[in-house]
């Protein structure tokens, strides 16, 4: 049974990137919670398995999207979807993002766009497409998927870092734009979760250097990132905002 304070029924929540990895394990634990949920990525195929899966055994309504998050045209025809389809959207999860790992002085212009397109201006442009309903209801919860590489970095990472700590920043001064309408904006910054994404760039040596970098020793699940989305989504988290939650195993613990 759920606790009230993390109780979402009635909530219903768009969480971009939300066909596997992360944005799949966020969706689930919120419609395992209550919500009704909208996810959106790239690929239909995707959307379609991760919708079954999301709604598996639970009643709530699940549906999808497909959407390039790099078209500010898409970005603003998902947020009517999303609200069409779901009447509302209480809470925003910016998951959609990627990673193109170059070294400084062989970035291309082209690269480097679509990275901050993606992995910034998307953000932006979407937050500001569901920020007057949230205001209208005087409720709401936006949660940008940041990185601790936003906090700290690593060789060839530069539009990757700028964009995750750009992130951290438009949250800070987001959380001010909106508090005064009870609406939260805060940053979670993942370490190293073994999604797709790393998976298909890291080599096996890399893998094995990050997760001897944790505290714990290991890679994280991406189940355990939903706790801490719900704590942000729900009303347990009502009175934290502008924050950056790290959830990265104790990685920028351990410096030595």
């Amino acid at each position: 049974m759920t606790h009230p304070l993390f109780n979402l029924q009635g909530r219903s929540a768009l969480v971009t990137g939300g066909s596997r990895g992360l944005g799949k394990a966020m969706a689930r634990i919120f419609a395992e919670s209550g919500a009704d949920v909208f996810i959106s990525s790239r690929h239909e195929d995707e959307l379609k398995k991760a919708q079954a899966e999301i709604a598996d055994g639970l009643n709530v309504r699940v549906e999808y999207g497909v959407g390039d998050m790099t078209d500010r045209g898409a970005v603003a025809k998902l947020a009517e979807e999303a609200t069409r389809r779901l009447g509302k959207i209480d809470i925003l999860v910016n998951n959609a993002g990627a990673n193109n790992p170059q070294q400084i002085d062989a970035i291309t212009d082209a690269d480097w766009d679509r990275i901050i397109e993606l992995n910034l201006n998307s953000v932006m442009a979407l937050t500001r497409a569901v920020v007057p309903q949230m205001k209208e209801r005087r409720w709401g919860r936006i949660i940008h998927i940041s990185s601790i590489m936003g906090l700290a970095s690593k060789e060839g990472r530069n539009s990757y870092s700028a964009t995750k700590a750009a992130l951290i920043g438009m949250c800070k001064a987001t959380a001010q734009d909106v508090g005064a309408f009870g609406i939260t904006c805060n940053c979670i910054a993942p370490g190293p979760f073994l999604t797709d994404l790393p998976g298909k760039m890291l080599s096996d040596a890399e893998k094995k250097t990050f997760a001897d970098r944790t505290a714990l020793g290991r890679w994280g699940d991406p189940r355990e990132l939903a706790g801490p989305a719900l704590l942000l989504a729900s009303d347990a988290g009502s009175y934290i905002t502008g924050s950056v939650l790290l959830v990265d195993g104790g990685t920028l613990c351990k410096t030595f």
